[in-house]
C-alpha cells in the first residue's frame, strides 16, 4: 500500500465518498420505483375514470383504497336538510375548472337503507362559503348521485387545524366530520360528486381530470449524474494524491 492510499485522511474520505455515493444512488433507485408506481396509478386512475358508473357497492368492508378509488358509482340518496361542512381548498390539481381558492362543501347523504354516504357536493368561491348565498342549489328530495369513490386524506405536518365550530376543514376526512357534526356512521369513503349540477350551478361539481405530474425519471437522472460527479471527484482528489508522492 502506497502513502497515498493510507492514513487517516484517505481512509475517512473513501468512507465518506462511498456512503454519500450510496446514499445517491439508492435515491436514484427510489425515484425509478417512484416512476413505476406513478405510471400505474395514472392507468388505474384513468381506466376506472373514463369507465361507465357503477351502483354502488352494497358491501363496504372489502372496498379499499388501492383497488377501488376514483371508481365511478351511481346511487339515489337523500340529503339532510341544512347540512354542510366546508373544506377549504387553494385550488385543486385534479378539477381544471377551478381556477383559485374556495371550499369543497361536503354532506351527509341517506341512502334508501338507511346507510349514510359523505358526498362532496362541489366547490364553491371564498365568496360564496355562506349557503344563504346559495340557497337555489340546497338539495332537495332523492337525488341521483353519480360521482367518484375517494377516500379520506392524512394529516400532514402542517396540515391546519380544523376550525370545527366554524365548520371549517383543512381536511378531508369524512369521519371527522361525522362526527364533529354528529351525522352518524359513515361510510368509510366518501364520493366526489360528478352530477348533477344543482340549480343556480353551487356547489359546482365536476368531472376528475388526470393530470399528475410524471418528473421521476428526471429526477433519478440527477441523483444518478450527482453520483458520477461524487465519482469523477474523488477520483480527481486520488490522483492528485498519487502525483504528489
Amino acid at each position: 500500500m502506497t502513502k497515498a492510499s493510507s492514513g487517516p485522511g484517505f481512509i475517512a474520505t473513501t468512507l465518506i465518498m462511498l456512503v454519500c455515493l450510496a446514499i445517491l444512488m439508492g435515491l436514484g433507485v427510489w425515484q425509478l420505483q417512484r416512476k413505476v408506481w406513478k405510471e400505474n396509478l395514472i392507468a388505474a386512475m384513468t381506466s376506472r375514470l373514463d369507465a361507465p358508473s357503477q351502483p354502488l357497492p352494497p358491501q363496504w368492508r372489502g372496498l379499499t383504497q388501492d383497488a377501488d378509488e376514483f371508481r365511478r358509482v351511481a346511487f339515489t340518496a337523500t340529503f339532510a336538510a341544512g347540512e354542510e361542512a366546508l373544506v377549504y381548498t387553494p385550488g385543486s390539481a385534479l378539477r381544471s375548472d377551478i381556477k383559485g381558492p374556495g371550499y369543497f362543501v361536503f354532506a351527509p347523504a341517506r341512502l334508501a337503507d338507511g346507510r349514510i354516504v359523505v358526498v362532496d357536493r362541489g366547490f364553491v368561491p371564498l365568496d360564496r362559503k355562506d349557503k344563504a348565498t346559495r340557497a337555489q342549489g340546497e338539495p332537495r328530495g332523492p337525488v341521483n348521485v353519480v360521482g367518484y369513490l375517494r377516500w379520506p386524506e392524512s394529516r400532514g405536518l402542517f396540515t391546519p387545524a380544523d376550525d370545527v365550530k366554524g365548520s371549517v376543514w383543512y381536511l378531508r376526512d369524512q369521519a371527522a366530520m361525522a362526527t364533529a357534526r354528529h351525522w352518524g356512521d359513515v361510510a368509510p369513503f366518501y364520493v366526489d360528486q360528478e352530477e348533477p349540477v344543482p340549480p343556480g350551478g353551487l356547489p359546482a361539481p365536476g368531472r376528475i381530470v388526470v393530470k399528475l405530474p410524471d418528473n421521476h425519471l428526471q429526477y433519478a437522472i440527477t441523483w444518478f449524474g450527482l453520483g458520477a460527479a461524487l465519482v469523477g471527484v474523488y477520483g480527481f482528489w486520488v490522483f492528485g494524491r498519487f502525483r504528489r508522492t
